[in-house]
This record gives structure tokens, sequence and C-alpha cells, in this order.
């Protein structure tokens, strides 16, 4: 019989249908464990760097950090709303594939992480690469694929 408790959840959070869905998934799972959720956004600073510096740069910085935050916000009253207190939320900057599958893991002991399905289709995600995809292949944890409900659809 498996007895894995799962304590430190970690979910990624884009604003996309399939991560909210992650997150409401996380929540759950993290009450069925007493455990908590780390939710977290990150910010590709990689093409603001790319770009050079700039006013404008850092202008579109500020704005992605603010609308960031307003995400985590809403997460945090969505937990609320289905009383759920053990919500950690965590704005940061660099690869989303690096920070979801090294550092978040590493400096919060995090021993899920649960992803949305990709919304991209088999072309989109050759050319993108799928940061879902690759916290699959390399996670120090356990990994659990949320899929969309079919009925709702």
């Amino acid at each position: 019989m498996l007895t894995q408790t799962y304590k430190n959840i970690l979910v990624g959070v884009d604003g996309s249908d399939q991560g909210n869905l992650a997150f409401e998934q996380a929540i759950e799972v993290a009450r069925r464990n007493n455990g908590r959720v780390i939710v977290a956004h990150v910010i590709e600073n990689q093409i603001y760097t790319m770009m050079g510096y700039s006013s404008l740069n850092d202008n579109l910085l500020d704005h992605e950090t603010e609308t960031a935050k307003e995400l985590l916000a809403d997460c945090e009253n969505y937990a609320k709303s289905v009383e759920f207190t053990q919500v950690e939320t965590v704005v940061t900057y660099g690869s989303a594939k690096d920070v979801m599958c090294n550092d978040l893991p590493k400096k919060y002991d995090v021993d899920l992480i649960m992803v949305g399905q990709s919304g991209l289709n088999a072309v989109e995600r050759f050319m993108v690469g799928s940061v879902s995809s690759y916290i699959i292949r390399n996670a120090p944890c356990d990994v659990l694929i949320v899929r969309p409900d079919k009925k709702k659809k």
C-alpha cells in the first residue's frame, strides 16, 4: 500500500487555465497530507537582459512583476475561499525550467511538484520547449501532471 505523504508541494502559475487547475488540485493534495503549497510565478528575465539596459525594459519588468503579484494574490484569495491557509507565494526571476526544477525545490524542501498539462501542441512544444516536460524529466522529486477534466469541455 502506498503511504507516501507530501508536505511541501510546489506549483507554478502563469495565468493559464492549466496552471490554475494545477494550483487548485495542489491545495487538495496538500489538505489531504497536512502539507503546504508553494505557489510560484517565474518571470523570464533573460528576455530583458538580451535586449540590453533601458528604462523601457525596467518599466516592462516592473509591470510584469506587478502582474505576477496580482496573480499570486488571486491564488491566495482562492485558497482562503476554500478554507486553506498553508500557502506561500513566490515571485522569482530566471529560467522557469531551472527555477521550478532546481532552485525552488532545494529552497523549500519540495517533495512534490504539480504541473498543468501543457496547452501546446507537438509543434509548439518542439519549437519552444515545455517547462512541464522539462520538469517531468529532471525533477528531484515526484511530479504530478494535472490534466484538464474532459467532461467540462
